[in-house]
């Protein structure tokens, strides 16, 4: 007969599971494994010419070890995850990483528990090396959010050149919390790798991020040895008792190990969304599991479980249909407005002005919707979720769509994950399957203008009936405009003259808006005249501040004097370096991350110049430069039509708000290409 040891275990044991892994990367030929001893670390460390290469760093990762597996303990599986960790610390910026975080997972009275933590700086003194260990002096713990407390420690004696060293323990009863593991960071790392042993009871799915390639990618079934225990109840001739019963079993599991050798410091580039969405990392999500006792369950998100959560959340859907004590203001709205798309602008406008944004992302509420209205101030959520509740009580079926802000990172269409969201804002059905995305939390965009940080790509759509949600664009129509008339009087000593407009349209307008917002009209001019050599502006007008619909003009006039005044027999002006493009965002030679502009973008300079009185100008050739597939376009034209005078026209557009990797070189050498056009100079001769 089977002991209830074994009838336990067996329940526990039961079910195969499929591990499905999503893998990005193109591998690179296999490399043998780095091995160190931890306490022990190498000569070479404290040579300072093995560093030559990184002199650009402030330190630089040796080694990166982690090593994640399960085990039982009694008839309750854990999940072990082991790191170690060498650093060679290069300059005092990199003191920083002497300092070591360790998030914990807790609810209720279970946690993470961080053990066998021990650390260790080593220095080069006078020729040998002088060893200082962690102490719990100098650990400390901080509650991060209500669910993670860190456990924050530092390595102590640190100083330039020295090696730091740690290794921990985290076990955790938590499996949907599988850590991902980072194998890039923002100084150069020697050495990053993995590994994991799942047993056939549990099912992840893995998906590769970034744009490394791994040096080492194996997969290999296995078997397994777990040590069961339990207290039975046993009947001898002294009577009943209890006991602890051990048995070892063997099971089915899949070692994985990845590995990546001399990953680059991921930098900051221009053009970039969040740093997260670039690292190159792999990620863990738990899709079932077999708990004793039970069938194998499917806990994995579904997007129909998070419309069913949000649907009927007292904090989300739940307060949507409660925005009765807006009826006295919407009513002569609904009156005025018959089309939606003007009632909903005016909606919006009633919301954005009665309840202001605090700044705090996220997509729940923080309370009723009327204490938010009566407070005038709440979250992203308090203040979209009112808007989307005012829509419908106004008669507008307006649904709320997830987003994550750039600064968050992208969204993966593979995980339905409530946790890569972190905004919601709402969508407006029109005419000719049209839809208007509406958000109210910055009063200088006009309705149907998502903020800059919401252009994250795509959002989701969660339905307030029972019906399949779906993936809506959150790339905007709207454009970064910018449009300069110039019309200035040269003299024969090469002094400028003449008036400037400019108009900013779209998000450029909106960047105005906030600037002025900021500064005052009056710094804005003075930062703007800061940026050039010699200007003068006397005078300065805007227009259509607070026309949000409209381009914001501004008109002023302008003297420039010459550098070397005198009468010349020729006279050299570049006034399209003046008001184009001044230098290449793109610095570097290759780039492997996307170039991410939010928006499309046209940037227009129209120059009217009138010649000094027996002058005449020597033109320079017309230009035009095209990106690759129908990617963008620079337009430049000097024409002479009327006597007297020199227009030049400079037109530089971008037709895709996002551009590959693949497309940087093009991007860059484009942008390299039009700054030499707009630099090259108009020559007057006299006569």
């Amino acid at each position: 007969m089977e002991t209830t040891l074994r009838i336990l275990v067996r329940s526990v044991l039961g079910a195969a599971a499929v591990l499905s892994t999503t893998v990005a990367y193109a591998q690179q030929v296999p490399v043998k494994p780095v091995v160190i001893k931890f306490g022990q670390p190498a000569p070479e460390d404290f040579v300072a010419k093995n560093f030559v290469g990184d002199s650009a760093a402030s330190a630089v990762v040796l080694y990166d070890n982690g090593v994640a597996r399960f085990r039982l303990n009694g008839l309750s599986f854990q999940l072990e995850t082991e790191r170690t960790t060498r650093i060679k610390i290069l300059k005092k910026a990199g003191y920083d990483y002497a300092t070591v975080e360790v998030p914990l997972y807790h609810r209720d009275s279970d946690e993470e528990k961080l053990t066998a933590l021990k650390g260790f700086t080593y220095n080069e003194v006078g020729g040998k090396i002088e060893k200082t260990k962690l102490e719990s002096s100098n650990m400390f713990s901080e509650d991060r959010t209500k669910s993670v407390r860190v456990r924050k420690f530092t390595l102590p004696n640190v100083r330039e050149g020295a090696v730091i060293e740690y290794t921990y323990s985290v076990t955790s009863d938590f499996f949907f919390n599988f850590q991902p593991w980072v194998f890039q960071r923002d100084i150069p790392t020697r050495w990053s790798e993995f590994r994991a042993t799942i047993p056939e009871y549990f099912d992840y799915k893995m998906l590769m991020q970034g744009y490394q390639p791994l040096a080492l990618q194996t997969q290999e079934e296995t078997g397994a040895q777990y040590t069961a225990s339990a207290r039975v109840q046993k009947q001898d001739m002294g009577g009943s008792h209890s006991a602890t019963e051990t048995e070892t079993l063997q099971a089915r599991a899949t070692a994985y190990h990845w590995a990546m050798q001399d990953v680059p410091a991921l930098r900051d580039e221009p053009y970039m969304t969040t740093m997260r969405d670039y690292v190159a990392r792999i990620d863990f999500q738990l899709a079932g599991e077999r708990m004793p006792g039970r069938a194998y369950e499917n806990v994995s998100g579904s997007w129909e479980k998070i419309n069913s959560l949000l649907r009927t959340s007292s904090e989300f859907g739940g307060l949507l249909g409660h925005a009765g004590f807006l009826d006295a203001a919407l009513k002569p709205l609904v009156a005025q407005y018959p089309d939606p798309a003007a009632r909903a602008a005016a909606v919006r406008d009633l919301v954005v002005k009665a309840v202001k944004y605090d700044g705090t992302n996220n997509y729940w509420a923080t309370g009723p919707l009327k204490r938010s209205y009566e407070l005038h101030r709440g979250t992203a959520a308090d203040v979209n979720l009112l808007l989307i509740a005012a829509l419908r009580q106004a008669g507008l079926p307006a649904e709320p769509v997830l987003l994550s802000t750039r600064s968050h990172g992208r969204v993966n269409e593979q995980f339905p994950l409530l946790d890569q969201f972190n905004y919601v804002i709402g969508v407006l059905p029109l005419a000719d399957n049209k839809e208007l995305l509406l958000d109210a939390t910055e009063p200088l965009l006009p309705a149907g203008t998502l903020p800059t940080r919401c252009l994250n790509k795509l959002g989701r759509l969660i339905p307030t009936k029972e019906v399949e949600g779906r993936w809506v664009s959150l790339v905007p129509s709207q454009r970064h405009t910018r449009f300069q008339d110039v019309k200035l009087t040269v003299d024969a000593q090469g002094n400028l003259s003449g008036q400037v407009r400019e108009e900013h349209g779209g998000y450029a307008g909106a960047a105005v808006r906030e600037k002025i917002q900021q500064v005052g009209e009056k710094k804005y001019v003075t930062e703007l005249v800061s940026q050039h050599t010699n200007w003068e502006v006397p005078t300065y007008k805007f227009n259509a501040v607070d026309l949000l619909n409209q381009s914001i003009a501004l008109s002023y006039e302008l003297r420039q004097p010459a550098s070397t005044p005198g009468t010349a027999q020729e006279i050299y002006l570049t006034p399209l370096a003046t008001f184009g493009e001044t230098q290449n965002p793109f610095r570097h030679e290759h780039r492997i991350y996307p170039v991410d502009f939010g928006a499309l973008t046209q940037e227009v300079v129209v120059i009217t110049l009138t010649l000094p009185a027996g002058y005449t100008a020597e033109l320079p050739k017309a230009a035009s430069i095209a990106l690759p597939d129908n990617g963008g376009r620079y337009v430049y034209s000097a024409t002479s039509s009327v006597p007297g005078t020199v227009q030049l026209v400079s037109r530089l557009t971008f037709d895709k708000p996002v551009y590959g990797a693949e497309e940087y070189e093009s991007l860059r050498e484009f942008y390299r290409r039009v700054l030499a056009k707009q630099a090259e100079a108009l020559v007057l001769k006299k006569i």
